[in-house]
């Protein structure tokens, strides 16, 4: 049996409030023609279809257009759990129809594996499928404990317990997976994930993973890798794109897993190789550095995150310059080498009034995006706020005359 092991898609991301949709749409084309391409018997999605969850129409669109390319009208089956970023309702709402193409739709943790069978290999696939196991989806009080590591424990426990009862069901005579969207200890974080809780008093330990599984499909850390203190195989599908400049430089993937009833599993990588690169930029000698670079194309398919150590506050016409030479310049940070907070505080004051709350809401959130959504109500309730003041500044001058 070959399975295609593919995790945190984040439909609807944005990457400092700009559009990813056609990227999106590619790598969803490409990991379909993967699947084909590869002869994969089942698909196994470890969570965050979405980014958000109220995801955009033309979202969720992308979804149930990938999702039916994926199950070729039920030939091949095509698991899905819901994420943290998910709302495990909204995800399942489509599960009867989903049902009929093949599709299966865990939105909340059950005691219950999921019984597959494999058509061409006459097999059986049983996959034990754990949503996000968040406090409240688990259904229990863990928070009211005052000691982390005691929450810590307990946590592990509870999720020790619902992988082993899941284990319980497994077969000899079937091929065995377990698939959850967890923060594992020794899993490599990135910022992307970091405006989530990914570690902390919510981690697994990977003992806690169950022998009797062959294969342990990941999801939540969008880094693909191998965790390597694990009894059983198990792997970070990772996301299919890079979706903060922490990943810079790595490479994106799918993981194909061959597999029969009672043999060990073998894992392979296959790249992936839609979507923009993110690239940073670090200017040392100005404004001519980067115009040079931009003259000789440098980058010229990547987003592209932009440091430039300067002797002078950026004015608006600079900026405007860099960002009219290329679009796909997202941050601009100059680094001053004299005059220091003085220089910031004023190139600050140069920047656009939008750009000055996604700055501030960054450094309050450690790196998180604010939606487009949230930007626009920031504006709307300053020109709201000016409006009140020259009404008020109206009728007091209407009070002194």
């Amino acid at each position: 049996m070959r399975l295609l092991h593919t995790a945190d898609w984040h439909l609807g991301r944005t990457l400092e409030g700009r559009s990813r949709q056609d990227e999106q749409e590619s790598v969803m084309d490409e990991i379909c023609r993967i699947a084909d391409e590869e002869q994969v018997d089942a698909v196994l999605m470890a969570g965050d279809v979405f980014d958000t969850v109220n995801p955009p129409a033309i979202s969720e669109s992308l979804f149930y257009e990938t999702a039916e390319r994926i199950a070729k009208g039920g030939k091949r089956p095509f698991l899905i759990i819901a994420g943290n970023h998910d709302s495990p309702d909204r995800l399942q709402a489509s599960r009867p129809l989903a049902g009929r193409q093949g599709i299966t739709i865990i939105g909340r943790p059950t005691p219950d594996p999921v019984r597959v069978p494999v058509e061409r290999t006459g097999e059986t696939l049983i996959a034990g499928c754990v949503p996000y196991p968040s406090e409240s989806r688990l259904n229990e009080c863990l928070s009211a404990m005052n000691e982390e590591s005691a929450i810590q424990e307990a946590y592990n426990d509870r999720l020790n317990m619902l992988f082993s009862e899941h284990a319980g069901k497994f077969t000899p005579g079937s091929v065995n997976v377990l698939m959850t969207h967890v923060f594992t200890s020794g899993g490599k974080e990135s910022e992307s994930e970091r405006p989530v809780q990914v570690g902390g008093a919510y981690t697994v330990y990977p003992s806690s993973f169950p022998e009797e599984a062959q294969y342990v499909a990941l999801g939540h850390l969008h880094r693909p890798q191998t965790i390597e203190r694990s009894p059983v195989p198990t792997r970070y599908a990772g996301s299919p794109l890079a979706y903060s400049f922490s990943e810079a430089g790595n490479k994106k993937s799918v993981t194909i897993i061959d597999v029969q009833p009672g043999k060990k599993a073998q894992v392979k990588e296959i790249p992936l190789v839609s979507g923009r690169p993110l690239v940073r930029w670090r200017a040392e000698n100005g404004l001519d550095e980067v115009h040079r670079w931009l003259d000789e194309g440098r980058d010229g398919d990547a987003w592209i995150d932009l440091e430039i150590q300067l002797d002078h506050a950026l004015n608006m016409h600079e900026i405007q310059e860099l960002r009219k030479a290329d679009p796909y310049i997202v941050g601009i940070r100059p680094i001053y080498q004299a005059g220091g907070p003085d220089l910031q505080d004023q190139a600050r004051t140069h920047l656009p009034i939008d750009q000055l709350f996604i700055r501030f809401y960054k450094e309050q959130t450690r790196g998180a995006e604010p939606e487009p959504e949230l930007v626009r109500l920031f504006l709307q309730l300053l020109q709201d706020n000016e409006a009140e003041e020259e009404a008020a500044a109206g009728r007091d001058r209407h009070e002194t005359d």
